[in-house]
């Protein structure tokens, strides 16, 4: 008896489960699917960015930014350079700027 409540709701609750899920309806051919993803705001803002610009332009700035950062981290390594040669020479009085 007990093994006979158990079938008749194991099998109402299949039913139940079962009954409710349905095909979705398919979307209409007359109008295009709303858009569900968010436009994330750095890839239209890179996007704009480039829009006013020409192909070369595009291909040479990052080059160009480089070889500035080059020049920088190059003038910066002199200087440590010539103030560690200060120091190490004997000219012990001069401090290292911070």
């Amino acid at each position: 008896m007990k093994r006979l409540w158990i079938v008749a709701l194991s099998s109402a609750a299949l039913g139940l489960a079962l009954s409710g899920c349905s095909k979705p309806e398919p979307p209409k051919k007359d109008q295009p699917p709303e858009p569900t993803a968010e436009q994330m705001p750095t890839a239209a803002a890179a996007a704009a960015d480039y829009a006013g610009s020409t192909v070369s332009a595009q291909m040479h700035d990052p080059i160009d930014r480089a070889k500035q950062a080059e020049v920088t981290v190059l003038d910066a390594a002199k200087k440590q350079q010539a103030e560690i040669d200060a120091q190490t020479s004997g000219g012990a009085d001069t401090q290292p700027e911070q």
